[in-house]
């Protein structure tokens, strides 16, 4: 593909979706909004706001960035933007000439009939340029629709804790200091009504100066939020009067961060004074933490979740990699012996041993209907689900802790008079314990216990990533197994002395102890989720005390030598 040339046309005329994408959290995305990126064709804006949609759009997608570096751009209106689509999987391609420009780019694709989604942050009603690329499609008669998204001046202040109306039901004013006129200024001065003001970090202090020349009295509560929504927001409370020394005592300004958006919301009846009881975001035990997780995407994913429940930022590192067996045979007969009747029972005890029979079956043109007949039991919820994803439902899931140990106390003795066969194939790894299999012998079972898979030491992860284990720039460390540990210090290097050390039980707390780390937290019992729990539990604590002695609440990482001078990435 030529790099100005759009995907191959399709009929004359495609479809422009103008997507609010809210104001950065993607769990404000609306259901309308992700089953029009599930459709898309092309996405088109800017990368910030890909951040947010691109998880929801499908695989092969275009992505075309509207904003770009300004020292390679030329000026609006100097000549014809180049236009330039990628595939989703690469790093997008810029529009040269700013957002303007995005206008020709959105009816290109439209006319080649391509199913366009224009997102922007907030919502489109608010952007500055969506009317006028709406108004370029329908002069155009190309058809459009607008998905509307939650607006930064009303979804910020609901994540900062500062509702905007009281029982009262005072008035609510919104302003762009950016833009706003002097007799706007005059106008919500001389009201008592709540004002909402869309400005940036350093032009906060002038926003205030010009409300209190308008009539403001400087002792009115004042609340100012950067970042909001995201797990970089931070949010500061003062008055009128006060807010450029607060700004100036918390060492914000001057910064390069200076000219960052930011929401302020100013009013008697705003709770701007009250975030100490509303601030339901910034108070969650783990906010902002990144938290590393020496486990794959597909391994972590339940618990990455389990993490962002709790305000952190989990950044999934794998610790090891899968390969074939050295000998397949074994593998290969018990496949064959699957398929002809000679197991009452299979057991799955992770994903990658599915993965493993999937692909056997795959290589003899079998599917999920070889399990008739066949008892089948998963030892938890992501491996469950990794079977019912390949059609087959399993029999037997733990209904207590998920983990071998578990799936034993649920696992019925063999019967001779109820079960025909007495024998219980078990696909795994080959670094995999015998506890499964002395329990299931315990049962009266006879188990072929088979090599699926080897696992190795992972590849090391990207240099930054390294650098940001080695420096301190991870927060704490989840290690679900004594092999974690070990191959994370392989491949990575010692997590610094400021990260927290999480370790699921004794065996993994002793080998880290045994690389020179200090462990913080201990989970009550063998148990990821547990593990995630007893994490939280120590960022609540630590959180408490801080707020106890009068001091910041900082992250760990933020103690590290020079971290204050750092932009954060989290």
């Amino acid at each position: 593909m030529s790099p100005t040339a759009l995907p191959a046309a399709g009929p004359e005329h495609g479809h422009v979706t103008f997507l609010g994408a809210g104001p950065g959290d993607p769990g404000l995305l609306t259901l309308r909004a992700v089953e029009a990126l599930s459709n898309a064709d092309v996405l088109v804006a800017e990368h910030e706001v890909l951040d947010v949609i691109r998880t929801h759009a499908r695989q092969g997608v275009s992505v075309v960035q509207t904003d770009a570096d300004p020292s390679s751009v030329s000026p609006p209106g100097t000549g014809t933007p180049q236009l330039t689509v990628v595939d989703g999987t690469s790093t997008p391609a810029a529009v040269p000439g700013g957002a303007r420009d995005a206008a020709h780019l959105v009816m290109e694709a439209a006319r080649g009939g391509r199913r366009v989604v224009r997102a922007v942050s907030g919502d489109p009603g608010l952007d500055t340029y969506a009317a006028e690329e709406m108004l370029a499609c329908a002069a155009a008669g190309v058809p459009f629709e607008v998905v509307p998204g939650v607006a930064a001046a009303v979804g910020v202040p609901a994540y900062a804790g500062v509702p905007l109306r009281d029982a009262d039901g005072a008035d609510v004013r919104f302003v762009d200091a950016r833009t706003a006129s002097d007799r706007c200024w005059s106008e919500v001065g001389a009201s008592d009504s709540t004002v909402v003001v869309s400005t940036t970090l350093d032009s906060v202090a002038g926003a205030a100066a010009e409300l209190v020349s308008a009539g403001r009295k400087p002792d009115t509560p004042l609340s100012v939020t950067i970042a909001g929504t995201t797990t970089r927001q931070r949010t500061w409370t003062a008055t009128l009067g006060t807010i450029a020394q607060t700004l100036k005592q918390a060492k914000v300004l001057p910064s390069p961060d200076g000219g960052r958006p930011v929401i302020a919301v100013v009013g008697e009846r705003s709770a701007a004074d009250r975030r100490d009881q509303l601030s339901w975001f910034e108070s969650k035990p783990l906010f902002g933490w990144k938290v590393l997780v020496p486990r794959t995407k597909e391994q972590a994913a339940s618990l990455s979740e389990q993490l962002r429940s709790y305000g952190a930022v989990p950044h999934e590192v794998p610790t090891i990699a899968v390969e074939p067996p050295r000998t397949p045979q074994q593998m290969e007969r018990a496949v064959k012996g699957l398929v002809t009747g000679r197991y009452e029972w299979i057991a799955f005890t992770s994903v990658n041993a599915v993965k493993a029979v999937r692909e056997k079956f795959e290589e003899y043109g079998l599917d999920a209907r070889a399990f008739a007949g066949i008892k089948v039991a998963a030892v938890g919820e992501q491996t469950a689900k990794a079977l019912v994803a390949f059609g087959v439902k399993p029999d037997l899931v733990p209904s207590g802790e998920q983990s071998a140990a578990g799936l034993l106390e649920d696992w019925p003795p063999y019967d001779p008079v109820f079960d025909p066969i007495d024998r219980v194939f078990l696909p795994r790894a080959d670094i995999a314990t015998e506890t499964l299999v002395a329990g299931l012998i315990d049962l009266g079972w006879e188990v072929d216990d088979v090599t699926a898979y080897r696992t190795v030491r992972a590849s090391p992860p990207p240099a930054e990533t390294r650098e940001a284990i080695k420096g301190g720039g991870f927060d704490a460390v989840l290690f679900t197994s004594s092999s974690t540990v070990r191959n994370l210090v392989g491949i990575a290097g010692k997590p610094h002395n400021v990260t927290v050390i999480a370790c699921i039980g004794p065996a993994t707390a002793k080998t880290a102890e045994e690389h020179g780390l200090r462990v913080d937290v201990m989970a009550p019992e063998p148990s990821v989720h547990k593990l995630a729990e007893a994490l939280a539990d120590f960022g609540m604590k630590r959180r408490a005390a801080a707020l106890e002695a009068g001091d910041p609440v900082t992250r760990p990482s933020e103690r590290r030598p020079g971290a204050r001078r750092r932009r954060s990435t989290t």
